[in-house]
C-alpha cells in the first residue's frame, strides 16, 4: 500500500529497467502513488520490451521496497540479466519471468545470495530444463512456490539439497511427465500442492504401500491437481488413498470422469475410494455427502463382493484378491456400516416407480400423542417436498418442521436431513426406515 506524501514528494520521477522507462505520468488520482517510487512494492512490466537491468544501482535507488515484479513476455535473454535485476531488489519475494526465452548458466551460480528473500518464482514457457532448475535452485534457499508449466521438462534426477522449502510445484503442460519421474520428487519434505494438469498422466502406483497402507512418498502433499490427463482406470484413484496427507483433489476432463457415468455418480465413487478427502474439484465434501457416497458404494458393489467370496458372517468372509485390489476400501466400509444384506443387493429397476417407492414410518418424538404413520414415498423426493407433505398433514408451517431419520441398520442412531434440496436417496434413506418429525 502507498501512503499520501508531501507535495515536495509528488514531482515526476523516472526509473529505467533495461530500455524501458517507467514515468510518473497519468491521472491525478494515481500521481501521488506513482511519484513515491521509494514506497512502491508491486510493479508489472509485462510486455514492456524489457531486455536488461539498465544502469547499475538505478533500480535500487528508485525502488528499494519492491517485493513483487512481473517481467513476463519481455525480451530478457539470459539468466545473468535476471540476476542483475534481482540483485538490486533486496526485498524481492515474487518474480514472474514467464515467456522470456532465457539462456541459463551451464555451471553453478556464484551469487547464491541474490534471491535470498524470494518465495514465488514463475518460469512458465522459459525453456528451462530440469537440470537447469536444480542448478539455479541453489540460489533460491527460501523458495515456496515454483511454476514450471509448458517447458517440455522431463524430471531426470532427484533434488539434492535444493527445493527443500517448496510447498507448491506446478508442472502442468509438460508432456511426458510420468509416475517414474514423479517418484524422483516424491520426498520433497514440504511439498503440499502438486499441479500436474495436461501432462499425459495415465497410471500411478506406490510400490512401498500395500492394500490399505500408506505410502512414505509425498508425505506433506495435501492438494493434487490431475486435470486434462489420460486417467481411465479406477486403480489410479485407489492409489491416491495411500497418500497420508491428501485432503483435496481436482480430477476433471479425464476419460474416467468424462465417460458414460453421470458426473454425480463419478464424484460419489471418488469420495468413497479416498477416505480422507475433504474437497473434490473445488467443492467441499460435507459429512452427509460422504456418508451417502460410502453407503451407495457399499450397496453398488455388494453383489460383486458376494460373488468374489464375501459374506456377512466374518468367519466365511473371504473375498478374492482381484476384488480386494479393485475395491481396497470395501471391507472398511462394511466394518463401518455393516455388511450389505441380501435384500439390499436385489437388482433394481430404476425406471419403474413401484421399485422406487420407500415404505417409511413417520414418528413424532416430541408429540407422543400423534399416531405413528406409514407412508410410501419416492426415494427421489426432496426433503423440502417431504416437509411440504407433512405440513399439510399436520397443519404446521413448513419453516418450523425439522426432519431426521433412524436407519434399520443402525438402530438408536439419529441422522439429520439438513439440506432441503437433497433427495431421500441422497441421505441413503431405505425401505423400512423411520422419519422423525419435530416442530
Amino acid at each position: 500500500m502507498l501512503e499520501d506524501g508531501t507535495e515536495e514528494d509528488e514531482r515526476d520521477q523516472v526509473v529505467r529497467i533495461g530500455n524501458k522507462a517507467v514515468e510518473t505520468v497519468g491521472f491525478d488520482s494515481v500521481l501521488k502513488q506513482q511519484s513515491q517510487l521509494s514506497r512502491l512494492q508491486d510493479i508489472s512490466l509485462r510486455k514492456c520490451a524489457v531486455s536488461g537491468a539498465g544502469e547499475k544501482g538505478r533500480i535500487a535507488e528508485a525502488c528499494p521496497n519492491i517485493r513483487e515484479v512481473d517481467l513476463s513476455q519481455n525480451l530478457l535473454s539470459s539468466w545473468d540479466e535476471v540476476v542483475r535485476i534481482a540483485d538490486e531488489l533486496a526485498l524481492l519475494e515474487v518474480l514472474n519471468l514467464s515467456e522470456n526465452k532465457l539462456q541459463f548458466p551451464s555451471d553453478s551460480l556464484s551469487l547464491t545470495g541474490t534471491f535470498s528473500t524470494l518465495k514465488v518464482l514463475v518460469l512458465n514457457q522459459t525453456g528451462i530444463t530440469w537440470a537447469e532448475v536444480l542448478r539455479c535452485a541453489r540460489a533460491w534457499p527460501g523458495l515456496q512456490e515454483l511454476y514450471l508449466a509448458s517447458n517440455g521438462i522431463a524430471i531426470s534426477e532427484r533434488p539434492a539439497n535444493v527445493l527443500q522449502s517448496v510447498k507448491l510445484l506446478d508442472l502442468s503442460s509438460n508432456p511426458g511427465v510420468d509416475e517414474k519421474q514423479l517418484f524422483l520428487i516424491a520426498h520433497l519434505p514440504r511439498l503440499e500442492q502438486l499441479i500436474l494438469s495436461n501432462v499425459g498422466l495415465s497410471s500411478l502406483h506406490f510400490p512401498d504401500a500395500g492394500i490399505g497402507g500408506k505410502t512414505s512418498m509425498f508425505p506433506a502433499l495435501q492438494y493434487l491437481v490431475v486435470n486434462d490427463n489420460q486417467i481411465s482406470q479406477w486403480s489410479f484413484i485407489n492409489e491416491l488413498d495411500k497418500l497420508q496427507s491428501l485432503h483435496a483433489l481436482s480430477c476433471i476432463r479425464n476419460p474416467l470422469t468424462e465417460g458414460s457415468r453421470e458426473a454425480q455418480t463419478t464424484r460419489q465413487l471418488i469420495i468413497a475410494k479416498i477416505a480422507q478427502l475433504k474437497t473434490l474439484n473445488k467443492c467441499e465434501i460435507f459429512p452427509e455427502e460422504r456418508r451417502g457416497a460410502e453407503l451407495d458404494y457399499r450397496k453398488a458393489f455388494g453383489k460383486e463382493w458376494k460373488k468374489a467370496g464375501g459374506h456377512q458372517d466374518p468367519d466365511r468372509n473371504r473375498p478374492d484378491e482381484a476384488f480386494v485390489a479393485a475395491h481396497p476400501r470395501y471391507q472398511l466400509l462394511c466394518d463401518k456400516y455393516g455388511a450389505p444384506e441380501d435384500g439390499e443387493l436385489r437388482v433394481q429397476q430404476p425406471f419403474m416407480l413401484r421399485n422406487q417407492l420407500l415404505t417409511l414410518k413417520i414418528k413424532y418424538p416430541s408429540q407422543l400423542e400423534q399416531k405413528v404413520l406409514e407412508k410410501q414415498l419416492p426415494d427421489s423426493m426432496t426433503v423440502q417436498k417431504v416437509k411440504g407433505l407433512l405440513s399439510r398433514l399436520l397443519k404446521v408451517p413448513v419453516s418450523e418442521i425439522l426432519l431426521s431419520y433412524e436407519s434399520l441398520k443402525m438402530p438408536g442412531r439419529e441422522i439429520e436431513l439438513p439440506n432441503d434440496l437433497q433427495s431421500l436417496q441422497f441421505y441413503s434413506v431405505e425401505n423400512g426406515d423411520c422419519l422423525l418429525v419435530r416442530w
